[in-house]
């Protein structure tokens, strides 16, 4: 699903709803649709990232990009990405900082300021619901990008990171 606007904010919003706590990054996306009005905000879904999504940060102020993990050691943790080349030998399932150097390799430039917000979880097998412990965490990580969503600021978005 894409609302198109390409100045200021993109929230990228990636997982699988069939997988169970893989579903957390789209039902915060779905979260802001159905609740919040931000002006200047395209929303992207999908299930993963692909080397296309470099073009979607062309002309941004902010990017946001939600993922559920098993490495979240907390309900979810904000990070500032760079730019990494992706180890592995194809582009199936790219991280965000993968699709960052993407970016600079294409544009010969540095990509917009970029966020990932890692929300815990637990349970991935195909066709399970969520978790108990995925929707403590879902209920933090939406207020999270609702603090960050409503103030814009690559300095506010830093003090959480």
């Amino acid at each position: 699903m894409i609302y198109s606007n390409k100045d200021g904010l993109l929230v990228f919003g990636y997982g699988n709803l069939s997988r169970g706590d893989d579903a957390l990054g789209p039902l915060v996306v779905e979260y802001i649709e159905n609740n919040l009005q931000i002006p200047e905000l395209e929303i992207i879904t999908d299930f993963q990232l692909q080397i296309e999504h470099a073009l979607d940060l062309e002309g941004r102020e902010l990017v946001l990009f939600i993922d559920a993990s098993v490495a979240c050691t907390e309900a979810c943790s904000l990070t500032k990405l760079l730019p990494e080349k992706d180890k592995s030998y194809t582009t199936h399932a790219m991280s965000p900082a993968s699709v960052l150097a993407v970016y600079q390799d294409v544009m010969h430039k540095e990509p917009p300021p970029c966020f990932l917000l890692s929300i815990q979880g637990v349970e991935f097998e195909l066709g399970s619901s969520l978790s108990d412990q995925a929707e403590r965490n879902l209920a933090v990580a939406i207020g999270l990008v609702s603090n960050l969503l409503h103030k814009p600021e690559l300095d506010y978005w830093l003090s959480y990171a």
